[in-house]
């Protein structure tokens, strides 16, 4: 009996989730879905945030899908499409956002990172080095000190 009534919780709890995100379009073109899948693709879901609007189930991942539905049905070409979700959400909607003043440093940053994290290393790969060796300059009196006991103990 525990595992029917099981069975059944698990069963209509996993119903709410089977149809969350099908979204359903007619295109009057097949090129239109391409774009579509595309376009999707290439905005960020302002919810989820590493998530693309194609694969979020968030509401407003739906929504944005619907308005880029809504502007192939009128004809606009992928620019205007992109450039008014630029407009509305901000480069940040944009997975792969333009090089500018303000996106720099999320594209130059990580390479600013990894190469200051290998200067660190070297740095500290030197430091190490140089504790290691030997001076050059002993005195005569350490020096004769060294010959005597490194005499003393070959014997």
């Amino acid at each position: 009996m525990k595992r029917w009534f099981a069975a059944v919780v698990l069963g209509l709890s996993l119903a709410g989730v089977a149809h969350a995100a099908i979204d359903t379009y007619e295109f009057a073109k097949e090129g239109d879905r391409e774009r579509f899948r595309e376009l999707t693709k290439g905005f960020r879901c302002l919810m989820c945030q590493n998530q693309d609007i194609a694969d979020s189930n968030s509401p407003i991942a739906a929504d944005l899908r619907k308005e880029v539905f809504r502007m192939l049905g009128e004809g606009k070409d992928n620019r205007q499409i992109i450039d008014f979700m630029v407009e509305r959400y901000g480069d940040f909607v944009r997975y792969k956002p333009p090089l500018n003043a303000k996106t720099a440093v999320l594209w130059l940053g990580p390479s600013a990172l990894l190469l200051g994290g290998f200067g660190v290393i070297m740095l500290v790969v030197r430091r190490r080095g140089r504790r290691t060796e030997m001076p050059d300059c002993l005195s005569i009196d350490e020096t004769r000190r060294l010959d005597q006991l490194l005499d003393k103990h070959q014997r």
